[in-house]
């Protein structure tokens, strides 16, 4: 086996961060990141060969070099402590969500803020969590082997699993409903003199558990956000494991830096007549992949997939998602939308897989995508595996550019042609920010649409 300069580069961190551990490698959770960092140095980091990445070239990420951090005080040495007021425009503030903060991948508790909990709601760091239970957390932690992008055959998954410290833990006990969402915010502070490539930038490896009992519900929105500029590459996962008629609303929301990489896996399995529904919104990053994939475990469930991924510039966005119905009676629908501008690329592969097993399921996927350029460009594939002859399946996509007819109609209003594209943008995008259920989120991804696209 050939191990190349950048998985020896990593190999040769892990061994440093090994040394870091002191006690902790003893704990069963040390044993699932031998097993992954050995994964890595076997599998490498995906390339344009493998059908899954086929349009998404990582090579810039791995033709430079990026330092994973091994504790918090290594992540944020050097940099001016933030305060609550540097944080305020990604906060949420005014909603009042319970916040859990981490700085460049680890839990800051001066930023964070939580309400009183009910009994027995864990809300918190994942290291903490690990220091406590290392046993439990191990056999939730490696609960994604077999599926897609797990660490045994993806790459990236493997060298997040192998540095696995710090992120977010959120437990909610059998029949509780959690009033409050909780913001899970992740800042990104890069080096602004690593834009060029040739000097080292760091490396974030979040890793987010979300378990959720039996009857619970519970709102949760994880952001990605840069207040500076600069080079850095978050490479995070986050697996959420819902009991018997549990309710998840998820939202995902991405606006790093313009230099910063991200690699985004979020791993749902769901319980019998659980509810899951997710909203995926992309605007910053040069070069963003995000992978979501849902399991239907058990009969019943329901699952919502929604995203809105808006480009411009050089930028590459890439969403990957996969709903496996591996059971009979289960709904899924997803709607994507994408607006690219400039010279940016995008990327939707959405499959559906129906087992044998799964009759009666309801699948329904749809991909719209709008170009505001004509350097822009998308490759859109949504695919349908149906193995069983009792169900209700759809997909389509299509891909065009803003019409004459409603412009012409727009000015003969008094609007000018400008003003007229930016109403036709927003409009097409409406149909995804209807559907979030939370007014704070809403009103966040307004004010960035119209200082997007706004003149």
């Amino acid at each position: 086996m050939r191990v190349t300069e950048n998985q020896q580069w990593y190999l040769s961190n892990f061994q440093a961060f090994e040394k870091n551990l002191n006690g902790d490698q003893a704990s069963p959770i040390h044993k699932i990141r031998k097993t992954a960092i050995s994964r890595f140095v076997e599998l490498g980091f995906p390339t344009v060969h493998d059908e899954e990445w086929k349009y998404t070239d990582v090579s810039p990420i791995v033709e430079r070099t990026f330092k994973p951090t091994f504790a918090e005080a290594e992540a944020t040495r050097g940099l001016p402590p933030l305060t609550t007021q540097d944080i305020q425009p990604f906060t949420l503030e005014e909603a009042g969500y319970h916040r859990i903060v981490f700085v460049n991948g680890y839990y800051s508790q001066e930023l964070s803020h939580l309400h009183p909990l009910a009994k027995g709601v864990q809300i918190g760091s994942l290291a903490t969590a690990i220091e406590k239970d290392p046993t439990t957390l191990a056999r939730y932690l490696s609960v994604g082997v077999g599926f897609p992008y797990s660490y045994e055959d993806n790459g990236f998954t493997a060298l997040n699993t192998a540095f696995i410290r710090d992120g977010a833990f959120v437990y909610i006990p059998d029949g509780v409903i959690v009033e409050i969402p909780i913001h899970l915010l992740f800042i990104g502070i890069g080096d602004s003199e690593a834009t060029s490539g040739d000097k080292t930038a760091p490396l974030f490896q979040p890793r987010n558990l979300i378990i959720t009992g039996k009857n619970s519900q519970v709102a949760l929105i994880e952001s990605y956000v840069s207040p500076t500029s600069g080079s850095y590459f978050t490479n995070t996962i986050t697996e959420v494991v819902m009991g018997e008629n549990a309710v998840v609303d998820y939202y995902k929301l991405q606006d790093e830096s313009l230099e910063a990489f991200h690699i985004g896996t979020i791993q749902v399995r769901q319980g019998r007549s659980s509810n899951f529904s997710s909203h995926a919104l992309s605007f910053g990053g040069r070069l963003v992949r995000n992978n979501i994939t849902v399991v239907f475990e058990a009969e019943g469930g329901e699952c919502t997939l929604n995203g809105l991924y808006v480009v411009t510039g050089r930028q590459h966005v890439d969403n990957h998602t996969m709903i496996d119905h591996a059971r009979p009676h289960c709904t899924s629908n997803e709607l994507y939308k994408g607006i690219l501008d400039g010279k940016s690329r995008g990327v939707f592969n959405g499959k559906i897989l129906v087992r044998p097993d799964a009759q009666k399921t309801n699948a329904h996927q749809t991909n719209k995508n709008l170009l505001l350029s004509d350097e822009a460009l998308i490759d859109t594939k949504p695919q349908l595996e149906i193995f069983a002859n009792d169900v209700k399946c759809s997909h389509g996509a299509t891909i065009g550019q803003l019409e004459e007819d409603p412009i012409f109609y727009l000015r003969s209003r008094g609007v000018d042609r400008e003003m007229a594209r930016t109403i036709l943008t927003y409009a097409f995008a409406s149909d995804i920010i209807s559907r979030i259920k939370l007014e704070a989120i809403r009103t966040d991804i307004d004010r960035r649409l119209l200082s997007r696209f706004g003149k």
